[in-house]
């Protein structure tokens, strides 16, 4: 299975220069807990925001969203694949890098659409019967298990 058959496509997006409080209400508006960052005409893919890197931010700032831009909290060199890419490739990619959605682009880094651990795991849960299953549970299972691994951080601990 393609990529393209199981992503989002309606995905909202905010800017470099948007405010955290601009992210967090996309993330309301639309009950998701990412928010690519896009530029340009096209919306080239330049960043990713998650509700973590909004709560962190308030936290250690101890200013008002408002006051915070995007481009000072979000992810860059984000990991993304294409719609003509295989599930499973898509998958490794989560697993490899910890990630629970991946941003799928065009060759021009154009914001498409977003796959989400959730639309695999609704996808492995939807296969069912005598057909070929693309994704099973326990991929699925063995996907959450690689991103929820404690990472080592500098410090030699352990942050989960």
């Amino acid at each position: 299975m393609k990529v393209e058959q199981l992503m989002t496509k309606d995905v909202a997006s905010c800017r470099p220069d948007d405010s955290l409080n601009d992210a967090a209400r996309i993330m309301w508006e639309r009950d998701c807990g990412c928010v690519p960052v896009t530029e340009g005409q096209g919306g080239r893919l330049v960043g990713v925001l998650t509700d973590r890197d909004v709560c962190m931010a308030a936290y250690f700032r101890g200013t008002g969203l408002p006051a915070i831009p995007v481009r000072e909290v979000m992810s860059t060199g984000v990991r993304a694949c294409r719609p003509a890419d295989e599930l499973a490739e898509a998958e490794e990619t989560m697993r490899a890098a910890q990630i629970h959605r991946l941003p799928v682009v065009d060759d021009a880094d154009q914001l498409l659409g977003l796959l989400s651990l959730a639309d695999l795991a609704r996808e492995a849960a939807r296969e069912t019967g005598p057909r070929r299953r693309d994704l099973t549970e326990a991929e699925v299972g063995v996907t959450v298990a690689a991103i929820r691994r404690p990472r080592r951080f500098a410090s030699g601990t352990d942050r989960s």
